[in-house]
């Protein structure tokens, strides 16, 4: 499916994930929020906290997508690198924010708790436009197509919600779902047939094996509603053509 609505790439920064000691909890989340603004989530890639990989990386990815999100490296501790790394890439000083400054004071208060460490936190490329962190108050930081935010879930999560009133979307892809118990294999050239039919709608094959028994869902995408209702139509029919008994739903059927 081919369509001109603005497209967004993903950089997971971290050794953490690379050696498998932490799971990436966050790119679920982007890509159905992403989604639902109409915006086409086209890449993911993950590169340990070392400055040359992430510069390349935010180089080669904001050249090429609408938008770019990159989450983690961003706390107090020496391997927080991706603030200097950001700067870098863009060819821009790094400086302490005095409005991030203001705000960790604030937060920190009475505490005697902000010290040099923590305002690293408040470090960010010269221009840079921070983003709200009602959880944890330390920001992000948007500079041109890049979004900068934490790893940690609960955090990139209010961060990126809050963020929609800089996102212009594109049309919202529509999505359905046509499961049956009949084994891909089965359907592959007739399905192959229909996809090239009607080029507009995704489809996608997803076989599984539960409980002993062989199934299929079949996912279709589009952006046109009726178009979308048309080919789902003709995938159920063929599917009972075979001696299926398709279930059809909306969005992927995990839901």
């Amino acid at each position: 499916m081919t369509d001109t609505a603005p497209t967004a790439a993903l950089l997971i920064i971290g050794n953490e994930i690379l050696s498998g000691r932490t799971q990436d909890a966050n790119m679920a989340f982007i890509a159905k929020h992403l989604g639902t603004l109409g915006i086409r989530f086209r890449e993911a890639r993950v590169v340990p906290d070392e400055e040359t990989e992430i510069v390349a990386a935010v180089n080669a990815l904001r050249a090429r997508y609408t938008y770019v999100f990159t989450t983690g490296g961003i706390g107090p501790t020496h391997d927080d690198i991706t603030a200097e790394c950001i700067a870098k890439a863009f060819g821009l000083p790094l400086i302490r924010n005095a409005e991030a400054v203001r705000r960790l004071e604030l937060h920190y208060a009475g505490t005697g708790m902000l010290n040099e460490a923590r305002l690293r936190m408040a470090n960010t490329p010269e221009g840079a436009i921070l983003i709200d962190n009602p959880v944890s108050t330390a920001p992000g930081f948007q500079i041109g197509n890049v979004f900068v935010m934490a790893g940690v879930p609960m955090i990139m999560q209010a961060m990126l919600t809050g963020i929609g009133d800089r996102l212009v979307g594109g049309p919202v892809v529509k999505t359905k779902s046509v499961a049956s118990a009949i084994p891909e294999g089965s359907f592959a050239d007739a399905l192959r047939t229909i996809a090239a039919d009607y080029p507009g709608v995704d489809i996608g094959s997803y076989p599984a094996f539960r409980q002993g028994k062989v199934s299929t869902a079949l996912v279709l995408r589009a952006t046109d509603p009726a178009l979308l209702e048309t080919v789902t139509a003709l995938v159920a029919d063929m599917l009972r053509g075979l001696g299926g008994d398709p279930i059809i739903m909306d969005g992927y059927g995990d839901q």
